[in-house]
């Protein structure tokens, strides 16, 4: 059913489901109970489910998928300033500065509600594993620019990028 979402959502495969509301409480109406994919199907209705439900939304379902996205910025004076780091695929990962531009700083600084870049910085790299951003135009998310994960050509001789937000 996971990956029947993931897919669906083109976020790749599932790596973990959650049940119990782990990601808070749905509300509105209950759409799908007892849902059984077989794993071949675009979209989570087109899997057989059950015709009425008989649960509620402490139950919801929660996946995480294998090319979600999610950014922090740490060792600075808030979260606002820092390191740029990404959680991908279960663990998380320092940013090549190699490509890390203006527009990639106010991409990340905007999704994060922080403001504008003030200022770009570096940091050492001390975390396994490494993703490159390029941006062309601005974006919502650094998951729409163009990105590579754990590539050691773009990141040859590149620092850990760093941005301080004026947010």
């Amino acid at each position: 059913d996971a990956d029947v979402v993931c897919r669906q959502l083109r976020c790749g495969r599932a790596v973990r489901v959650y049940g119990n509301a782990t990601f808070g409480r749905g509300t509105g109406p209950i759409l799908r109970d007892e849902v059984g994919c077989q794993g071949h199907e675009e979209q989570l209705w087109d899997c057989p489910a059950a015709p009425e439900h008989d649960c509620s939304h402490k139950e919801d379902a929660g996946v995480t998928c294998s090319e979600h996205q999610e950014w922090r910025l740490t060792g600075g004076r808030d979260g606002c300033a820092g390191r740029v780091e990404v959680f991908f695929r279960g663990g998380w990962s320092t940013v090549c500065d190699s490509t890390w531009y203006e527009l990639e700083a106010a991409t990340l600084c905007r999704a994060l509600g922080c403001g504008r870049p003030l200022r770009q910085v570096s940091f050492a790299h001390t975390l396994p594993a490494k993703m490159v951003y390029e941006c062309v135009r601005p974006q919502a998310s650094l998951a729409d620019c163009r990105w590579t994960y754990n590539k050691s050509a773009p990141c040859h001789q590149s620092r850990a990028a760093g941005v301080i937000c004026g947010g």
